[in-house]
């Protein structure tokens, strides 16, 4: 079976000449593709052509497994049921400047990094490109809103799954299709520097968020693995490159943890990092530095906890006092699941529970009931 909303407009093309159909009928058969439209729904195809799509394509478009919706902001989370039933996570966060759907790009991850629920159980596959475009044409179905910016940080590495985000990202800009534009697009890494190099070379004016949650190696090595492979050093090289390659901002997030990385001998540290990182380099008077702090979301599984509003404040403000501007993320969703990986990894344990007390599985419901009638 044919995975048809992977393919560009061009190979999809020859995927129908090759079938017989006119060149024309690609456009047509991409635009419904994107807009969600099942084989049986594109009525301007002949049935013959719908009959050859049914027969030879798979539809990749994830099904709602389950939905939370915040009542203190009317953030959404969904579980997404995959065609092979493995489950994912995105979220849609509503800003006064339109939609943001964050979505995933792995089946877990395997970066291993500590404070993250994601990667609890490792990575378990690669998302194809039609998976990537299936939540955000999922999501629109289910609210009837536009979603207007992308942002990939939800569960997995994108840049470990490099060839598939590309081709990802390709599409999504489609004017044909969900015409979502380069710069209203995300893409969050944990610090493949190679790969990063790789990103500058693609002309894709995207913004590029580097999670780098401490200062030294040995603070970083100890919760993310990572920074083995690819020291703190070869990392911010390969993002003084990035820039420099393509003029676009870099925002560094932070992860905030209480006792072991919020102190403010840590931000002066964190801002002495960054500046020497970029200086020497021809960048102008504005360094393409900026740091976005995160308050940690506390999962079971992991030791770690966030600090307190004084603590957050300090932090920044050092920051700022040394030369480099930091925001805080907003926090959306608080009542809900809202840490990436926590109910993915909900919903696995309520299956598995029950089959190991030799019970029937729970009947899965199709969308839980908004927080505030519950």
């Amino acid at each position: 079976m044919t995975d048809i909303l992977s393919m560009t407009p061009q190979e999809l093309e020859a995927f129908l000449t090759a079938a017989g159909q006119p060149r024309f009928r690609a456009k047509q058969v991409f635009a419904w593709l994107h807009r969600g439209t099942p084989f049986s729904g594109m009525t301007n195809l002949p049935a013959s052509l719908r009959e050859y799509l049914e027969a030879h394509c798979e539809w990749r478009v994830p099904e709602i497994a389950c939905k939370q919706v915040s009542a203190l902001d009317g953030t959404e989370k969904y579980l997404f049921r995959l065609i092979d039933g493995n489950c994912i996570e995105s979220v849609l966060m509503r800003y006064k400047h339109g939609n943001t759907l964050c979505i995933s790009s792995e089946v877990g991850c395997p970066m291993g990094c500590r404070f993250c629920a994601s990667t609890i159980g490792g990575k378990v596959r690669n998302l194809t490109p039609s998976e990537m475009l299936g939540q955000i044409i999922a999501a629109e179905r289910s609210t009837g809103e536009r979603v207007d910016n992308v942002v990939m940080m939800g569960i997995g590495e994108p840049l470990d799954n490099y060839d598939n985000v590309i081709r990802f990202l390709r599409l999504v800009n489609h004017p044909d299709g969900l015409n979502i534009g380069y710069r209203h697009i995300s893409l969050s890494t944990c610090g493949l520097a190679d790969r990063i190099r790789d990103l500058a070379k693609e002309d894709l004016p995207i913004t590029l968020s580097v999670s780098l949650h401490a200062a030294t190696d040995e603070a970083r090595s100890a919760i993310m693995p990572v920074n083995r492979r690819y020291p703190i050093a070869a990392l911010l090289s390969a993002c003084a490159d990035y820039y420099a390659a393509t003029g676009r901002r870099i925002s560094f997030e932070y992860t905030l943890l209480a006792g072991q990385n919020d102190s403010p001998a840590d931000a002066r540290r964190l801002a002495s990092l960054l500046r020497g990182a970029f200086s020497g380099r021809d960048f102008g008077k504005s360094a393409p530095i900026h740091v976005n702090l995160i308050r940690v979301n506390e999962v079971s599984e992991t030791p770690f906890r966030h600090g307190t509003e004084e603590s957050v404040r300090r932090f920044a403000e050092e920051l700022e006092k040394h030369g480099v501007t930091a925001t805080l993320r907003r926090r959306l969703g608080a009542d809900i699941d809202a840490a990436c990986g926590q109910l993915r990894k909900k919903h696995a344990d309520a299956q598995q529970a029950p089959a190991a007390k030799g019970e029937p599985k729970p009947k899965e419901p199709e969308e839980t009931e908004p927080a505030a009638e519950e």
